[in-house]
């Protein structure tokens, strides 16, 4: 995975207001975290952050700090839920060689039998991987699968240096009878009525 750098500002004031007026200003206020270090309060420029983003576990050189750059993994984004734009950014440093624990996307590749349903339960799986090494997808290959079958995590293939971190039987994704599946939606739909009238006596 290569590096995404960007530089940083420090923060001196905190709060409702001060975070506004670096937002308008075009940065996103940021805590920097982890190794047992003091949280540094930063800002980023919005734009180059976004972009950066977009790519899932991004790697983030950080620059200008006062210890010298940091690598960092973004660790919880805020949004504003209407308009989308960054309100806030926790970023956990990280180090050359250190395993971290992070979510992948599943890459459905391929088509299953026709005629047949899919239920997809995980759109992503939780690895152990090198913070420099972080696989973007985890592939997975549905092409022919058939009613009746079923794929577990354990049944996943993941990239070289990654491991499976969560639950090896976790469901990822069962096919299905068209009937099968509507027959299970028409029963949960049985259920919800008789439960708000037991509510309402």
């Amino acid at each position: 995975m290569s590096e995404v750098r960007i530089a940083a500002e420090p923060r001196t004031e905190f709060g409702k207001g001060p975070a506004r007026r670096t937002r308008r200003a075009g940065r996103v206020p940021a805590v920097l975290y982890g190794h047992g270090t003091d949280p540094q309060h930063i800002s980023l420029p919005g734009h180059d952050l976004m972009l950066a983003l977009k790519t899932p576990n991004v790697l983030l050189r950080v620059e200008g700090l006062a210890g010298g750059a940091e690598l960092a993994l973004p660790k919880d984004v805020q949004k504003d839920p209407l308009k989308g734009f960054l309100e806030h950014i926790d970023l956990l440093l990280v180090k050359l060689g250190e395993k971290v624990t992070v979510e992948i996307p599943i890459q459905l590749n391929g088509e299953i039998q026709s005629g047949a349903q899919l239920n997809q339960e995980m759109v992503q799986i939780s690895v152990e991987a090198e913070a420099t090494h972080i696989p973007q997808v985890v592939e997975l290959d549905i092409d022919g699968l058939a009613p009746g079958d079923v794929i577990h995590a354990k049944d996943l293939k993941l990239p070289a240096g990654a491991t499976l971190a969560g639950d090896e039987d976790a469901l990822v994704l069962q096919v299905v009878e068209p009937k099968a599946a509507e027959a299970e939606e028409g029963a949960e739909a049985e259920v919800a009525p008789a439960t708000e009238e037991a509510a309402a006596e």
